[in-house]
């Protein structure tokens, strides 16, 4: 059940809309630890407002495009988006294509429920996945809050950075707060396990070359 207090922060919320100035993000990353081979990583918002567990999902528009995009991590000022998403709201087309370059563009944005931004999700069942042994501080403030969205629709991996190239792709448990917050996971929770190689990419800034994501390297 939805508490009043996320409730009251939806309606607000979604009923705010404004125009800020989009800049293009190249990189992917996640202040709160969401795995990137988990997520279409061409549709993220890197703004300046805190990560929060319910208002994680955005809709910017442009010139009658529009898109949903999953609100994951804290930008130090600018209004990011992924550069693909840049490049198809401002020029109609994939950053793979047709790659441009620029900065800020006036843009349509508006919180929606984030449940708009579900399709955004990639094997994981529908769960927003997060990393079991780096996310639990997020996780945890979540968790304290059962209706808030993130808690009814997470997924703790045990893997270890938002690349994805080391640890485990298996569904940890949370136990409740009495028994501690350390997630419980099939093998060791942040055991390195083999290199895992590239599963994240990012578009190249100007070139649309697919380039893989920083990582751990080596595990």
């Amino acid at each position: 059940m939805l508490t009043l207090s996320a409730i009251v922060l939806g309606l607000v919320s979604l009923a705010a809309a404004e125009v800020r100035n989009i800049t293009p993000h190249e990189q992917y990353s996640s202040s709160v630890g969401v795995l990137g081979c988990k997520i279409n990583t061409n549709r993220v918002a890197y703004w300046p407002e805190a990560v929060d567990c319910n208002n994680i999902c955005v809709r910017v528009s442009h010139q009658g495009r529009s898109l949903e995009l999953l609100r994951i991590d804290q930008s130090g000022g600018a209004n990011d988006i992924s550069y693909d998403a840049w490049n198809y709201l401002a020029f109609g087309k994939s950053a793979i294509d047709e790659p441009q370059t620029g900065g800020g563009v006036d843009m349509d944005v508006e919180f929606v429920d984030a449940d708009q931004c579900k399709h955004l999700l990639i094997d994981s069942g529908g769960k927003l996945a997060f990393s079991a042994p780096n996310s639990m501080n997020f996780l945890s403030s979540c968790i304290s809050d059962p209706g808030s969205w993130v808690a009814r629709n997470f997924a703790a991996v045990n893997l270890r950075d938002s690349a994805c190239q080391c640890g485990f792709d298996e569904v940890c448990t949370i136990p409740p707060p009495s028994e501690g917050n350390q997630p419980i996971c099939p093998n060791a929770l942040g055991t390195t396990g083999p290199f895992k190689g590239d599963s994240v990419f990012n578009i190249e800034f100007g070139t649309g070359k697919l380039v893989p994501a920083p990582g751990a390297g080596v595990c």
